[in-house]
């Protein structure tokens, strides 16, 4: 059984702790797999947060793109987020918004990593 910390010391508690339910079912191969594609598809709060900035500076929107809300993004982008409510949602939300979208990344990486390398898949 893997442990996230060895192979992810950065998360924050909250995502350590879901990510750490994929890892009990994944050998040390498929969780090292897991990690280098996770990392590369995870968002961090502060991008987001920077991001969201953005839309205070002309540039609304941004943050959804980011997560992949293509149809929020383009709401955000021409109304000025929202009359800058949904942006200021957003910037005190930030952490909210990655961790959901790092969560749905985990899963999809999960099923990609064991139906490649074999083993069961646990369904989170």
């Amino acid at each position: 059984m893997a442990n996230v910390l060895n192979y992810l010391p950065h998360l924050e508690a909250d995502e350590m702790a879901f990510i750490q339910g994929f890892f009990q079912n994944l050998n040390d191969q498929q969780a090292q797999q897991f990690t280098d594609i996770y990392r590369t598809r995870r968002k961090t709060p502060e991008l987001i947060l920077f991001t969201t900035l953005l839309g205070f500076v002309g540039f609304a929107g941004i943050q959804r793109f980011v997560v992949g809300s293509i149809g929020m993004g383009i709401l955000y982008f021409f109304t000025a987020g929202l009359c800058f409510i949904g942006t200021i949602i957003d910037a005190i939300n930030y952490r909210r918004i990655a961790f959901e979208y790092n969560i749905k990344e985990a899963q999809k990486v999960q099923i990609m990593v064991v139906s490649q390398m074999g083993g069961p898949y646990t369904g989170r």
